[in-house]
């Protein structure tokens, strides 16, 4: 029991944290993997576009929903499309994107890396002298972290669109003032945060993948179990990622006044 916890406290964060300065060293070796960059991006726009998109419109609706309830009851109707800006660009659609990245695409690179695990591919490619880091992990991280950036601006405008709809057809609100108010609260920064916490994030989702893939062992049962584990744990580092670079946006970034 003692070693099972030494583990999962100490052991295992020291080699994920190996991999990822590994894998960051393996970024600036020549020649770089372009055709496997390619070919993941596709395959992660084509599995998480569609997804996003269904997810964004009610993701929208709700918050528009629920802040312009309170808006209301706030007597301030005429800032419900700053609010609703506010809230999706800056927190909702980064969380939206990663959390797709996550489940759909890095679960599917750790299946795919761990079936090339416990088929001894890896093992092979070290043999021949090829480093599996160069080769298979580092063109599926960029790949996650690149396709994250351009899904979180989708999720922003499906979300906008979806609480544009909600507010002027189910709340009676103008669509004037909802367009009127955009820039009141929200700032440039506020996006460029949101980009920086999908690119982050999409990084965090491609390493943990990788890491759990190359680490797959007990045949087809082990590679499940760690297809499993990647989302688990995805998802946590990625609440975490959150909140720090929240905070620290909050404290370096003042608040636009209206």
């Amino acid at each position: 029991m003692t070693d099972g916890a030494a583990n999962i406290a100490i052991k295992e964060p020291g080699r994920f944290f190996a991999l990822c300065l590994d894998t960051f060293r393996a970024m600036f070796r020549w020649p770089f993997q372009w055709r496997e960059f390619i070919e993941q991006a596709w395959f992660i726009v084509s599995v998480t576009v569609i997804p996003t998109m269904l997810v964004a419109i009610p993701f929208g609706g709700v918050l528009s929903l629920q802040v312009g309830g309170l808006i209301r009851q706030l007597g301030a109707q005429s800032y419900t499309g700053a609010t609703a800006v506010v809230a999706i660009v800056r927190e909702a659609s980064p969380l939206v994107t990663s959390l797709l990245v996550a489940g759909a695409a890095g679960s599917a690179m750790c299946a795919d890396i761990g079936s090339r695990k416990i088929r001894e591919e890896i093992d092979a490619m070290e043999v021949l002298g090829i480093n599996p880091l160069h080769r298979l992990v580092v063109p599926r991280m960029l790949a996650c972290a690149f396709v994250a950036v351009f899904l979180n601006g989708l999720v922003s405008v499906v979300g906008l669109m979806g609480g544009y709809f909600f507010n002027v057809m189910l709340q009676d609100g103008t669509p004037g003032a909802y367009l009127a108010s955009f820039n009141a609260i929200a700032q440039l920064p506020d996006l460029l945060q949101a980009e920086l916490k999908a690119f982050v994030f999409g990084i965090t989702a491609g390493l943990v993948a990788a890491y759990k893939g190359l680490n797959a062992k007990g045949g087809p049962k082990g590679v499940g179990d760690a297809v499993n584990q990647t989302v688990v744990i995805t998802f946590m580092l990625l609440f975490l990622e959150n909140f720090l670079i929240s905070t620290l946006y909050f404290q370096f970034v003042p608040s636009k006044g209206m």
